[in-house]
């Protein structure tokens, strides 16, 4: 089976994990710190918190915004639950915006227009979380324009995104953003086995963040209420969570990050091959807005609306070729139906998901396989 991502796994990843192995810290050792400093490093951005899962990354940004009960957020409904889910956790309300057909990413004159429609009502979102739908980003200097004329906070859901670029600034920057979420998932563009990571160019929030990834516990003598209790003695200060990342995954991730670039170029050649030798198919393939470089963590096509894609979806697994279909819309999902959510609520994000369709996309695809892929496709359609 050709699946439709894997992680690439080096030599040199493997020995770097059974150095931690061997070491004296398999939790809370110096590669945690280290690996923040080399996200830091190649995002330019001020703070990085790593995390055991981008979905417990999403959750602690929502919380060092103080979003909570009473509170609304907007993301897309194209995307993984875990963008809408954090919001939940938070006790806070959610909502949805549009997407942009063509790219499946948050729609900027859908946000406009909601916008408006929500200061009318009285209840703006506290937070908007826009998502790099594949990697591809979305236009953050205009929905930061908007976002900003409301006071609007933003949670950038970059978790298909390290690696690319919006303008001249690497996403996970946070030039647009307060907050701007990774994760390391192995089908991700680097990987720690699990993990996530929060970047941030605010001190204060970073601290927040990291309070609440560890039980909302204090050592440092400075900051406590009791200083003078003795070396054993922490505090807990806050309700906080065991989202901690451990060694072995900051290891892993450190090594990975050392071949980003390449990874991305890599996918980005792949991605350029598709595009082409697709052109004459009944489809159209999702491709990154101008200004940007994307990181390409999928490959996404666009059917005509007469093709069959449940036919072509199952003719490709049945050649053993793992296409797959990101995503169906969260705010159909039971869960979300039950929340009062409903069919053609949003009539873009519907159509994109019952055309689209993930091809195979790796670092490790070869060309023969490529080749595979493209025409069994073509046989298909």
């Amino acid at each position: 089976m050709i699946p439709y991502g894997k992680q690439h796994i080096s030599q040199q990843d493997i020995d770097l994990v059974v150095q931690v192995l061997k070491s004296d810290y398999l939790t809370q050792g110096p590669k945690v710190p280290e690996f923040e400093r080399v996200l830091c490093s190649y995002t330019d951005a001020k703070y990085s918190v790593v995390f055991n899962s981008a979905t417990s990354a999403l959750h602690i940004a929502c919380l060092a915004l103080n979003v909570g009960p009473g509170d609304l957020v907007w993301t897309s409904p194209i995307t993984f639950v875990a963008s809408a889910n954090c919001a939940l956790y938070a006790g806070a309300d959610i909502d949805f915006v549009d997407v942009d057909f063509a790219t499946g990413n948050m729609s900027v004159d859908a946000l406009a227009t909601k916008l408006i429609k929500a200061k009318e009502a009285g209840r703006l979102p506290k937070v908007i979380i826009p998502v790099h739908l594949a990697g591809h980003s979305c236009d953050m200097a205009a929905i930061h324009a908007l976002a900003s004329q409301y006071s609007i906070k933003i949670i950038e859901d970059a978790s298909h995104g390290i690696g690319g670029h919006f303008g001249s600034k690497k996403i996970g920057a946070c030039q647009y953003s307060d907050i701007c979420i990774f994760s390391f998932h192995p089908v991700k563009i680097v990987t720690s086995a699990e993990g996530g990571a929060a970047m941030t160019n605010s001190h204060e929030i970073a601290e927040k963040m990291r309070l609440l990834r560890s039980h909302g516990i204090v050592k440092d003598t400075q900051h406590l209420l009791r200083p003078d209790e003795g070396d054993w003695y922490y505090e807990q200060q806050d309700l906080g969570f065991n989202y901690r990342m451990t060694e072995l995954s900051a290891a892993l991730g450190i090594s990975q990050m050392s071949n980003i670039d390449a990874f991305v170029a890599k996918r980005n050649e792949l991605a350029s091959d598709y595009c082409s030798q697709l052109a004459d198919l009944p489809l159209m393939t999702v491709t990154p807005i101008e200004n940007s470089h994307s990181a390409y963590h999928l490959q996404i096509v666009l059917f005509d609306k007469d093709i069959d894609r449940k036919q072509v979806f199952n003719s490709m697994r049945a050649a053993n070729i793992m296409v797959h279909v990101h995503y169906f819309p969260v705010h159909l999902q039971p869960y979300y139906l039950s929340l009062g959510f409903k069919e053609h609520d949003f009539p873009q994000a519907e159509a994109y998901y019952r055309q689209c369709l993930t091809l195979p996309l790796f670092p490790d695809l070869t060309s023969e396989q490529q080749r595979f892929v493209i025409d069994e496709l073509k046989r298909c359609l």
